[in-house]
């Protein structure tokens, strides 16, 4: 990027599967000159209010959002791909609104999901599974020590610090999405949609190639290739999105003039942010968008 961020539009809390709470998340922007940053959590509202609060306190934009996983599995592809919403902050005192949204984001996450996770694990990768990899049966609290809304990160977790697995090859193969044992977190994007449309949420597809990332990291994970995206964006633009994530850490030059090419054409805003989720993988305030394409999105918002 040749400008400065102003906006980071894509951070993550201790609400999902972020090292901060919103307001040390809130700290970190305005020490490193962020004058607006939204709070993205997967599949979650909960950790807003406080970050909406530590945002008036310390002089900083904050604008809620949700991370919003949305499953698909067809042989073009099979795991989850994710759609930033984002909403002005008065609508967090609209319980209709609040009570329809947790309702439709349980149906993705949580802890019947977890479950059947873990059984398919046990069933392949557990001591008496098809293919052992474990030294014992991983059990919900395996997961539950990370936390109660849990993502892939958090299995990432259990299976190398409770489970003593450090291999990271081996990590993947027990949950990637090539894995046997997968199985995707999401809603239906039907579903998605729906809501968007009914509460005219600005949607935004997140880090659309990210999974064509040359390097190593967490910026990559299980996403698949741009020109998988690619392929998919009619569905994404017929559910409603306004925007496309552009200035992503996990983007290389060319990857940002691919994305810049399809905002042009489809009429797309265009944001961008760090994805933090800690201080040393996923850091804060690494990329984001200009003041002028805030304004932009600001005004899109409701």
């Amino acid at each position: 990027m040749t400008f400065s961020v102003f906006a980071d539009l894509h951070n993550h809390t201790l609400a999902s599967d972020g090292d901060f709470s919103p307001r040390q998340l809130v700290q970190k922007a305005r020490i490193n000159n962020i004058s607006a940053i939204a709070i993205t959590d997967h599949d979650t509202l909960k950790g807003l209010a406080q970050g909406l609060a530590a945002g008036k306190e310390q002089g900083v934009q904050v604008i809620p959002g949700v991370e919003v996983s949305v499953r698909f599995n067809r042989s073009l592809f099979t795991g989850t791909l994710h759609l930033l919403c984002y909403f002005l902050p008065d609508r967090l005192s609209d319980q209709a609104f609040v009570e329809d949204f947790e309702a439709l984001l349980s149906d993705g996450r949580g802890e019947a999901l977890v479950k059947a996770r873990i059984a398919r694990i046990n069933k392949v990768f557990g001591p008496d599974g098809t293919t052992p990899l474990l030294k014992r049966a991983l059990v919900f609290a395996d997961i539950a020590a990370y936390s109660t809304n849990a993502s892939r990160r958090h299995f990432a977790l259990a299976l190398s610090h409770r489970l003593g697995i450090e291999d990271k090859k081996t990590i993947n193969q027990i949950i990637g999405n090539a894995s046997p044992a997968y199985l995707p977190s999401g809603i239906a994007l039907d579903a998605v949609a729906d809501f968007i449309k009914k509460q005219d949420l600005l949607a935004v597809l997140a880090h659309p190639a990210a999974g064509s990332f040359p390097g190593q990291g967490h910026y990559k994970e299980v996403l698949p290739p741009v020109d998988t995206v690619e392929k998919m964006l009619p569905e994404f633009l017929a559910a409603g999105i306004r925007g496309i994530e552009v200035f992503y850490p996990g983007h290389t030059k060319e990857h940002r003039a691919i994305l810049l090419s399809w905002a042009k054409t489809h009429q797309l805003l265009v944001t961008g942010g760090s994805d933090c989720h800690d201080d040393t993988e996923r850091p804060p305030a690494v990329a984001g968008i200009s003041q002028a394409d805030f304004k932009r999105f600001y005004a899109g918002l409701s």
